[in-house]
Order: structure tokens, then sequence, then C-alpha cells
């Protein structure tokens, strides 16, 4: 299967070694990957799980993502530009667009994400102004 985030490269190699152990995101951007396949996945314990804690939101919620997850079709990500969030950084951005298909009409979620470093590891903040 190739991955949601990089049709260049198989899940296997690339997002699953993450979903399975959140400690192989090195960076902020393959977290934010990460984040992008699991929502195509409906992998909704996984995005909990890479969420910081402070800004998690909600079993409701996270029920209300996966219904929400599985009506639409994913398209593409393309990830324009990150700052920071490298191994050795402690807070990084990515700026970034998902392109998906929801009651047949494609609609896009353009984003400049913010991302840190909780318990030793990389999670989604929150998304900059």
């Amino acid at each position: 299967m190739k991955c949601p985030c990089n049709p260049e490269k198989f899940y296997k190699d690339c997002c699953k070694k993450v979903h399975q152990d959140i400690f192989k995101a090195t960076t902020a951007q393959e977290l934010m990957r990460s984040r992008y396949s699991a929502f195509v996945l409906g992998n909704i314990d996984y995005l909990s799980k890479s969420h910081h804690s402070s800004t998690r939101p909600s079993k409701r919620d996270d029920k209300e993502t996966e219904r929400w997850t599985r009506t639409v079709e994913w398209v593409k990500l393309d990830v324009i530009n990150h700052t920071a969030g490298t191994a050795s950084d402690a807070i990084g951005t990515v700026y970034f667009k998902a392109f998906f298909i929801e009651n047949g009409s494609v609609q896009i979620i353009e984003e400049n994400s913010r991302f840190c470093k909780e318990n030793e590891h990389w999670v989604y903040l929150d998304t900059q102004g």
C-alpha cells in the first residue's frame, strides 16, 4: 500500500512506523505527515496520542472526527513550508494543504500548524493564525 502522505513511499516504510511508535517521528514534518495519514486511515487513537495534552479534543470529538473521516475521500497532501521542527528543536511549524472530496466537491484544509515536544516526542499543538 502506498503511503497517504507521500505516494512515492510505501506505508510500511513511512507512516506505519510512526503510527506504531510515535518516537519514530524525529521532526515536526514527519509528525504532521503521520497525522495526515492517520486521518486518511481513520486512526483516531493515533490522532489523539499525537495531539498535545493541553489542546487534545474530547472523546466525544474523537467519535465525531472518526465519523467525518469515513465520509470524505482524501486526495493528497502538499507540504508548502516549515520552520524549525528538527530533531534538535523543541517547537516547529508546518504549512500545508490537505485536499479531500466531500459531498462531491473538492475541499482544502490549509493551515500553518504548530508542533512541539511533549514527553520527549513531537505532538500537534495548534494552528497559527
